[in-house]
């Protein structure tokens, strides 16, 4: 029965050629060490293993950097697609479309539970009790969320209290 790679022969082949094969990966990928392990664990498993281990390990090595790349130009294309199609957080009001952008940027760079409620009791029109049964928090929890969530969304906007305060009032 034929025999796996040899283990001193495994470990000079990584000492020796590894980073040459990680500079070789990146020609194509971003992710050359994952690429090069995995191409050391496959060769590990390889029974018998191949006559030329090093130009099996360089084509295993290519092979891989080569669908990550793809794989990765898959997930942005289809991120871009989904990001043009999702609904815009405003509906179209009183508000510039450069108004409009500058508010959707400011809540995405704030705290995931502050923007939330924000948008929650905002324009979801939610209660602090709703807020509070939705977020499983008590109702203070729910109005210091809001509050602190105001304070981000002002300070991102530049804009004052009185301001917020009429913003959050009339929308």
């Amino acid at each position: 029965m034929a025999e796996p790679i040899d283990p001193a022969e495994l470990e000079q082949l990584i000492g020796a050629h590894s980073a040459a094969l990680e500079l070789f990966a990146a020609q194509w990928t971003t992710l050359p060490e994952d690429c090069v392990q995995e191409a050391f664990v496959r060769l590990a498993g390889q029974v018998p293993p191949p006559d030329q281990p090093l130009p099996w390990l360089y084509r295993v090595v290519r092979n891989r950097a080569i669908s990550l790349r793809r794989a990765a130009e898959r997930r942005r294309r289809r991120e871009s697609e989904a990001a043009a199609q999702r609904p815009q957080w405003f509906v179209a009001t009183r508000w510039s479309a450069a108004e409009l952008q500058e508010v959707t940027e400011a809540l995405a760079a704030i705290d995931a539970q502050l923007r939330e409620v924000l948008v929650a009791r905002i324009w979801g029109g939610l209660s602090f009790e709703q807020l509070a049964a939705v977020l499983a928090v008590s109702t203070s929890t729910a109005h210091r969320r809001y509050e602190a969530g105001l304070l981000r969304l002002r300070e991102r906007l530049g804009v004052p209290w009185t301001q917020a305060r009429t913003m959050s009032a009339t929308n």
